[in-house]
């Protein structure tokens, strides 16, 4: 059962933030295609980084802990990795956003809308 590990842990990482998409109403799930959008450039830059690490030896996985069905070089749970935790970080993300919609100003500033504005002084 060893080889399921990797495997194993993404699903946990999906399984455990899953409940965030209800509960604090995340929409993630429901807007899928817009998350992948996000995801897959990043995703693919960091993949495209594992092969080349893996190719020249910099880069390895377990066999003890993977599965053995690979994608080219890469193992199927690499692959895995680059969506699923993206996935589970953007549910957090709006969860915490859901719940403390204050965080942010509504003019998508990262200043917190409870701060007061800075005040510039016009010329000297």
């Amino acid at each position: 059962m060893r080889h399921l590990t990797y495997l194993a842990v993404m699903a946990a990482c999906l399984i455990g933030t899953l409940p965030l998409e209800y509960a604090f109403q995340a929409r993630v799930y429901r807007r899928f295609a817009r998350a992948m959008r996000a995801i897959a450039p990043v995703a693919a830059a960091f993949l495209i980084w594992d092969y080349f690490a893996i190719q020249a030896g910099w880069w390895w996985f377990d066999p003890e802990y993977i599965t053995g069905v690979f994608v080219g070089a890469l193992p199927i749970e690499e692959i895995t990795f680059f969506v699923a935790i993206p996935i589970c970080a953007i549910l957090t993300l709006e969860a915490v956003r859901h719940i403390k919609p204050d965080w942010a100003s509504s003019r998508g500033s990262d200043r917190p809308s409870s701060l007061p504005e800075r005040k510039t002084v016009d010329g000297p």
